[in-house]
Parts: structure tokens; C-alpha cells; sequence
């Protein structure tokens, strides 16, 4: 079923003038930031769980692996449950998970009550995107879909930052558990405000009916879409070795392979951070406003991305700092199309199905992120500081580069979802 064949309202603006609308967007993105802090936030309060509990590094590597796996195999259950009772009481039940885990953390006196704290938080915080994504396709035309998400992955990318030194300084002030709390109490606080505010539809448009399939029935309708499997590898690749760079293996390189020092690290880093940031609601207008496709955004965006995978093989010790930052600035400015596959997903398949689509192509974003790590890590074997010049950090780019060039295959098959010349 493609976009064609979507009925007339689906394209209409469903709340023209709401104040309402634009409220659910600000504190929802707010709360997708949490999502992120939560996310990284064990990285830099690990040096007092070990001096507090005496935790071993393979107990610091579960704590910030479970909250990922809760993360993603909550995913289809979310969406299922959104089509059926709606983002509202979703959002509600997943905010009493996310508080449980965090008060559990942080008055945790051993592993295992950490282990149950990150539980929940994965729990809680799973369904903040994809609440937010649901809300804004009923409250929005479609043709503000992918910019709006954009945006708010983008502010949500903030939450990494908050997690970085604002995290440590608040830690050397009032401890690790103080800090969580600190941050729990502003948390529960927006997340109050976003679930008065969330209404699941406008209630001055006319809803349309859509009957929701059960989990079963809905998943094997699914999975016959080979849009859903391209997008959803797609994704799996896009996300999954962006966040294998940004989160562990550009800095590696960029130290032990080219020689940078700490500081010219980081700032290399930040130009990666910078580009994602500016590429998420750039690419979304281009695609809404400009273009007027999602197809043509995505897949030059991944092209783009091979080819700049590719170019980091040449990277040297000898390359100037600059052009260095400009490679990884465009690394992440290519990546961030990526987020309008949730758009074009939602376009190619059955209205009823939406919110499950959706979040069953975010359980391969999400697993992405750890699986491509860990074969990264399988694949150079070696204790990067012992790996000498950047050739033997060549497999991070071999891989890169061979999962890229496969989904730039994938989705060059998967049908495009132009958006009606409609002004709104």
C-alpha cells in the first residue's frame, strides 16, 4: 500500500492555528533529551560507582549495555500499545517506570539494584521519541513531519552534552546519587507537564477510523513489506555506525592512529556532534519544503556517507587538523538524514500501523548502536593504544564502508513517498 492510496485527510492540516500542538512538540523534545542523558550518563559517573561499590569494568559494561537491550525489546510492545490505547496513558505508565529506575540507581548499595535501576530507565525512557513522533504525525500535516522530528532529535542530542561535564561538575558538588536525583526531579517535573498536556488527537478534526491490528497480526503484516526490512537495515547501519564512532571508536583513531592530543580529539568530536546537529532539521526541511521526497534525501545522504567513510582510509598522522574536522563534521551532517526514514516508513504502510512501524524500525536503530560496536571491537581485536598508525584502525572504515555501500543497494529499491504540492 503506498502513499497513494492514503485517504484525502491524511495530507490536511489536522489543528490549524493549535497552541496546543507546538506545546506537545517543546516539552516533548525536552523529554527526548532525558532519553539521551539517561543513554551516556553511566560514563561519566563510573570512576565513583567503582570507588563507592567497587564495581569491575565488565559490571560498569552491563550497566550501560541493559539499558539499551530494555530500550529496544520494549519497542514493538510500545508501538502496538500506542495504536490501541494511545500516546497519553503510554507516556504516563513509562514516566513511573523511568522515576522507579531512577531512584532505584541512585540509592542502589549493589550491582544488582543498579542492574534493576537501568532496567526501568531503558523502560522508561523507550517510549520518549516515539510518543513524541506518534503526536506530532497526528497533530501535523505531513508535510512538517520529518523538519519537526528533526528538530527534535536535535535538541534531544543536548542531552548527551548534559551528561558530559555538567554531569561531573554537579557529581564533584553533591555526589553521583545527588546528581541523579537532581536530574530526576527536573525530569519528572517536564514529564508531568507533557503528559497534561498530551491529547492522543485534535479534538476538532475529525479522526479518521482506523482499526489497530493485534501484536501478532500487525508484526506479520509488517514484516511483508520489503520497505519496512530496507528501512529498518537501513537504519540499523546509519544509526548504528554513528554511534559506534561517536560513542567509542573515533577517539581511538584519532589518538592512537593519527596522534592527535586530547584537546584536538575532542574538538574533532564536537565538529562530528555539531554536524549531526545541524544536519537533523536541515535535511528534514529539505525533505518536506524543497525536495518534496524522502527517497532522494535519504539515499544521497548515505551515498554521501560511503563515500566519506571511504575517505577517512586516507586520513594520516600528516593531515592538517583542519581538514581532519571538516571530514568528521560532514560524517555527522550525512548521517543525520537518517531520522526522515521514520517519516517515509510511516508513509508506504497502512495508517492503522503507523506507531508500530515506527518503533519495530527503532528496535534495529537502537540495537544497532551496541551490535556494530561490539564487531568493531571483535574485528581490530587488539588494545587500540597498542595498535600503531591509523592502518590498524582500517577495519572501523572497511566496515563502515561495506554496510553503507549494501543499504545505499537496499534502499535505492524501496519506493519514494512524495509529499502532495500542497501549501499549508
Amino acid at each position: 500500500m503506498g502513499v497513494g492510496s492514503r485517504p484525502t485527510e491524511y495530507f490536511d492540516d489536522p489543528a490549524p492555528g493549535s497552541s496546543r500542538r507546538w506545546a506537545i512538540f517543546v516539552i516533548g523534545s525536552l523529554n527526548f533529551l532525558f532519553s539521551m542523558f539517561y543513554r551516556v550518563s553511566t560514563a561519566v559517573i563510573s570512576p565513583a560507582l567503582v570507588n563507592d561499590l567497587g564495581l569491575s569494568s565488565g559490571q560498569l559494561s552491563d550497566l550501560s549495555a541493559v539499558f539499551f537491550y530494555a530500550f529496544a525489546l520494549s519497542q514493538i510492545p510500545i508501538g502496538v500499545a500506542l495504536d490501541r490505547v494511545g500516546s497519553r496513558i503510554i507516556m504516563a505508565f513509562l514516566a513511573c517506570a523511568a522515576v522507579a529506575g531512577t531512584l532505584i540507581f541512585a540509592m542502589g548499595q549493589t550491582f544488582p539494584h543498579l542492574l534493576i535501576g537501568r532496567i526501568l530507565l531503558g523502560i522508561g525512557m523507550s517510549g520518549n521519541l516515539m510518543v513524541l513522533l506518534a503526536l506530532l504525525a497526528a497533530w501535523f500535516p505531513v508535510n512538517r513531519f520529518a523538519f519537526l522530528s528533526g528538530v527534535a532529535v536535535s535538541i534531544g542530542a543536548m542531552g548527551n552534552l548534559l551528561a558530559a561535564t555538567p554531569l561531573a561538575l554537579l557529581s564533584l558538588w553533591i555526589g553521583w546519587r545527588g546528581s541523579l536525583l537532581v536530574f530526576a526531579a527536573v525530569n519528572t517535573v517536564i514529564v508531568v507537564a507533557f503528559v497534561l498536556v498530551i491529547r492522543n488527537h485534535p479534538s476538532r478534526s475529525a479522526r479518521i477510523s482506523w482499526k489497530s491490528p493485534s501484536l501478532t497480526s500487525g508484526l506479520a503484516h509488517l514484516l511483508k513489506y520489503y520497505s519496512y526490512w530496507a528501512i529498518s537495515v537501513s537504519s540499523f547501519v546509519r544509526y548504528g555506525y554513528l554511534a559506534a564512532l561517536q560513542g567509542l571508536w573515533a577517539a581511538p583513531f584519532l589518538v592512537y592512529g593519527l596522534g592527535l592530543g586530547e584537546i584536538d580529539s575532542s574538538n574533532v568530536l564536537l565538529c562530528m556532534a555539531v554536524g549531526y546537529m545541524v544536519g537533523l532539521p536541515l535535511s528534514g526541511s529539505i525533505s518536506d519544503s524543497v525536495l518534496r521526497s524522502r527517497k532522494q534525501v535519504i539515499l544521497g545522504s548515505l551515498v554521501a556517507f560511503f563515500f566519506l567513510t571511504v575517505s577517512a582510509l586516507w586520513l594520516t598522522p600528516s593531515t592538517s587538523l583542519p581538514y581532519i574536522m571538516f571530514i568528521f563534521f560532514w560524517l555527522g551532517f550525512v548521517a543525520a538524514p537518517g531520522q526522515i526514514m521514520y517519516a517515509h516508513i510511516k508513509e508506504l504502510i497502512p495508517p492503522s500501523m503507523i506507531a508500530q512501524a515506527i518503533t519495530a524500525v527503532n528496535l534495529f536503530t537502537v540495537l544497532g548502536a551496541g551490535i556494530i560496536t561490539h564487531l568493531l571491537g571483535l574485528w581490530i581485536g587488539d588494545d587500540p593504544a597498542a595498535l600503531a598508525g591509523p592502518a590498524g584502525f582500517r577495519p572501523i572504515w572497511y566496515l563502515g564502508a561495506v554496510a553503507l555501500a549494501t543499504v545505499c543497494l537496499l534502499y535505492s529499491l524501496v519506493p519514494d513517498s512524495r509529499l502532495r504540492d500542497k501549501s499549508v
